[in-house]
């Protein structure tokens, strides 16, 4: 038995859903070893090379792990996969003896792999369109809400709280479509034997009515997922880097969404804030505190998992010839932790949006602020379109907002409207009671508001047909 007395993954209890942990549990795992045992069992009975009584007994068995018993013969045998079958068979007093008929022990790991990593996609698909169901609610809210667009992280001009959120949720809607592609790519070893020539298989089945490949087919037809034509010992397992690369790129677009909400809680922003419980604690030494643990958790994890693939990439890279061993022990841990990590991800994420406070006054300081300066572009293009130069227009304006930049910095004065005004350089070519009206930044959006609600129309559609 496991306890705090000892290390402890931090996934196996502090991050990722309990479904996830299940998924990669090392219950499950063997149930799904043991399914795949049966299913052997079951084609191989239909040809006669297994009795009705032997697999019954090992159905009636399937789901009754003990992992200590099997912990202990593998303290003897040094192997935990024949630990599993010799535990099996001690319970199975009339099947035990066909147990793993002509496998290897990666015909029944990494079939039992690839399930499970279908099942953890099909979960974190489920979780990532909940949080595009959020998006697609906050979008709509706040389509039209102007603030203040930021490049270079200085102010630039105005776009929508609903547009920005929207170009978020664009990346993960890219990002629920790799995901789903590398899910239907997926691929298990089938029934290939040591070095994937069927050779164990072929003898076998000598004299029955099945090929090996017919006997694959059979046997995957009741796993539910077809087998690679080819392979070595294992699956490629450029599989695995597919599989982690597609979380990796959704990891990119979390942490995005999450640094942004950072910075826009900072308090020169002020402009966001993640939900705060009552009773929650910022910091230990300074009460006031209101730290983004959130957002910074989501930034952790999504740095862990983008460091993944390329260990991936070097277990795909280095199995050499028809296979080593050398990609095992790190397997065990990177793929659960991909999985957890971006679990964990998704369901952080989708509170942190669904109880996103929006500071307007915050929104409103900050147009009031900048706004003007980013309104010059728009009296610079209609006093070109009025018969002035652009390029003398643009250096006009330009002295004058660095004027005015310096002075708001030093006395929180905002002189930029008056001074343009005063300036018959441009009101030659815009009245100054125009000049006022255009420098208003707040409705300078464009199409911004439709493109945004577009964006949430189509997560609508995705979230409906799912």
């Amino acid at each position: 038995m496991f306890t705090h007395e000892t290390y402890l993954s931090p996934f196996a209890w502090r991050y990722g859903s309990p479904k996830m942990r299940y998924l990669w549990s090392e219950i499950y795992k063997r149930r799904l070893w043991r399914k795949i045992w049966v299913a052997l069992a079951e084609v191989q009975h239909r040809l006669g090379l297994v009795s009705a009584e032997q697999l019954a007994d090992l159905r009636a068995h399937q789901d009754r792990v003990d992992i200590e018993r099997a912990h202990a013969i593998e303290a003897e045998i040094h192997h935990d996969l024949m630990a599993e079958i010799k535990c099996y068979a001690e319970q199975c007093a009339i099947g035990g003896g066909i147990i793993h008929l002509g496998a290897t022990s990666a015909d029944i790991e990494d079939n039992a792999d690839i399930l499970r990593m279908r099942e953890s996609l099909d979960l974190i698909l489920e979780q990532l369109r909940e949080l595009l169901r959020v998006f697609a609610e906050r979008i709509e809210q706040t389509a039209e809400l102007p603030t203040i667009g930021f490049t270079h992280l200085q102010p630039a001009e105005p776009t929508t709280v609903g547009y920005r959120l929207a170009c978020y949720a664009h990346d993960l809607l890219a990002d629920h479509e790799a995901l789903r592609a590398v899910r239907q790519t997926l691929r298990g070893k089938g029934f290939k034997g040591a070095v994937g020539t069927s050779a164990a298989y072929a003898q076998l089945l000598a004299g029955t009515s099945l090929t090996p490949q017919q006997f694959e087919a059979q046997v995957m037809q009741l796993l539910g997922i077809e087998a690679l034509p080819v392979a070595t010992q294992t699956y490629s397992r450029r599989q695995d880097w597919l599989v982690v690369s597609a979380l990796a790129g959704m990891a990119l677009t979390l942490h995005k969404v999450a640094f942004d909400v950072r910075l826009l809680q900072s308090p020169p922003f002020g402009e966001w804030q993640e939900p705060f419980a009552a009773a929650q604690i910022g910091s230990s030494a300074m009460p006031f505190k209101r730290n983004p643990i959130n957002a910074e958790n989501i930034d952790s994890l999504a740095r862990l998992v983008a460091a993944l693939p390329a260990v991936t990439w070097h277990n795909a890279a280095n199995s050499l010839l028809e296979r080593t061993l050398d990609d095992s022990a790190n397997r065990r841990s990177v793929l659960p932790e991909a999985f957890l990590a971006t679990d964990e991800m998704l369901r952080r994420l989708t509170r942190l949006l669904r109880g996103l406070q929006i500071d307007q006054d915050a929104i409103q300081q900050n147009l009031a602020n900048y706004g003007a300066f980013a309104a010059t572009e728009r009296v610079l293009m209609e006093a070109a379109r009025n018969g002035g130069d652009r390029q003398a227009l643009h250096a006009v304006i330009r002295e004058h907002s660095l004027n005015a930049w310096q002075a708001m910095r030093e006395r929180g004065a905002h002189m930029l409207v008056e001074s343009l005004c005063a300036d018959v350089r441009l009101t030659d070519f815009v009245p100054p009671r125009r000049l006022r009206e255009l420098m208003r930044a707040d409705d300078y959006l464009g199409d911004a508001p439709q493109r945004a609600r577009d964006i949430a129309r189509a997560i609508r559609r995705l979230v409906d047909e799912a």
